[in-house]
């Protein structure tokens, strides 16, 4: 049986070499190459393409998570696994919307991240009881803060979002600029967000807008 082709992307040298140690004594698995960045990863997979990749969310010049959608749809074949230390609901969510296979914590043990690997190469998704619980909570959250915004509040979102100042949307709606700014503080408190810019990009997210 050929050997899983297993790739590392993560910015930290120590870590990448730390893991690629560890795998390299297992059998079945091929480590291919390492990437600390995305021009890095890259120029990695022009050399050529491994099974699984293992992609960090923190790296300099863009998210991994981002990374992952961008290259999902240039290397169909790819599958990824997220190694992180982000144990947070919102990341484990967006990873799976970007196309990752694995979302896996960086204190997980050696036996569960080849087992994970092993998992992926086939095809099969692989998101423990942590990960999963995580994902499950974050959605239910997400779904909570859509209900709980009015029919008055997404209106003044969507033109928020258009670029409409206070003054204009108060206008548009036959309201004053006080009422405006009180539903904008009110959606952010909401959807647990500091300005505007963060607001658009919450509700874009969840696909409020």
């Amino acid at each position: 049986m050929s050997k899983i082709k297993v790739a590392i992307v993560d910015d930290h040298q120590l870590f990448r070499e730390g893991i690629a140690s560890l795998l390299a004594k297992n059998e079945e698995l091929e480590i291919v190459g390492e990437a600390d960045s995305q021009t890095a990863f890259y120029e990695l997979m022009e050399s050529g393409t491994p099974h699984v990749v293992l992609m960090d969310i923190s790296m300099p010049d863009i998210s991994g998570l981002d990374l992952i959608r961008i290259a999902r749809d240039k290397y169909p074949l790819v599958k990824f696994i997220v190694l992180t230390m982000h144990a947070e609901g919102q990341y484990v969510v967006k990873a799976v919307r970007n196309g990752a296979h694995g979302y896996l914590i960086k204190n997980a043990d050696e036996q569960e991240l080849i087992s994970a690997i092993r998992q992926v190469a086939l095809g099969r998704k692989h998101f423990n009881n942590e990960i999963s619980n995580l994902m499950i909570g974050n959605i239910a959250i997400e779904g909570e803060a859509h209900k709980r915004l009015s029919d008055r509040e997404l209106e003044v979102l969507e033109l928020v979002s258009e670029g409409k100042t206070t003054k204009e949307i108060a206008d548009q709606l036959f309201v004053s600029s006080r009422t405006v700014e009180t539903h904008r503080v009110n959606m952010m408190k909401k959807l647990g967000v500091q300005n505007s810019a963060e607001l658009i990009k919450k509700a874009a997210h969840l696909k409020l807008i």
